[in-house]
């Protein structure tokens, strides 16, 4: 039994369910993922012609240099730390520019899972779940340390 709405389908056939699942997967994709990926990207070109990114490379390398990276990585960082989809186009934008390559997006991985989108989240899980506003920060602060340590980890292990 079907509905012909394409959101709500009822239906035992696992085709039908593989290709309903595939089209919500796309729209999600299309609607979500790729404005935040493509605004991301576009910033980081920005940034760069501006020299913006220049700035952040010298201001930023020391503490960037910890994790054997360039200093204008921590802008990933930043942009993951607002949104995961942000964090992958500004990554994509400074590999395409070549400031990043494999071995520093290797290092980042850890990083851009533990701290992915947690400003995005904070009011929607830590507010929905009503956990008290005091132990935001601690939470916040413990995934930010936990990635400067997976990244650290990484950095010895690649």
């Amino acid at each position: 039994m079907s509905n012909t709405s394409n959101t709500t389908v009822t239906t035992k056939n696992p085709f039908d369910i593989f290709i309903i699942g595939l089209r919500k997967g796309f729209n999600v994709a299309i609607n979500n993922l790729m404005p935040n990926v493509l605004m991301a990207f576009v910033l980081a070109y920005i940034l760069e012609l501006f020299g913006v990114m220049a700035f952040l490379g010298k201001v930023c390398g020391p503490v960037m240099a910890i994790f054997d990276l360039p200093g204008q990585a921590i802008t990933v960082l930043c942009a993951t730390w607002l949104s995961c989809g942000a964090g992958v186009g500004v990554a994509a934008s400074l590999i395409a520019s070549g400031t990043l390559n494999g071995h520093d997006i290797t290092i980042m991985a850890p990083a851009l899972l533990l701290m992915a989108s947690q400003i995005q989240y904070m009011g929607r899980l830590l507010g929905v779940a009503d956990v008290p506003k005091k132990y935001w920060p601690v939470l916040m602060v413990n995934s930010v340390l936990m990635a400067c340590l997976g990244m650290l980890i990484m950095r010895f292990l690649v």
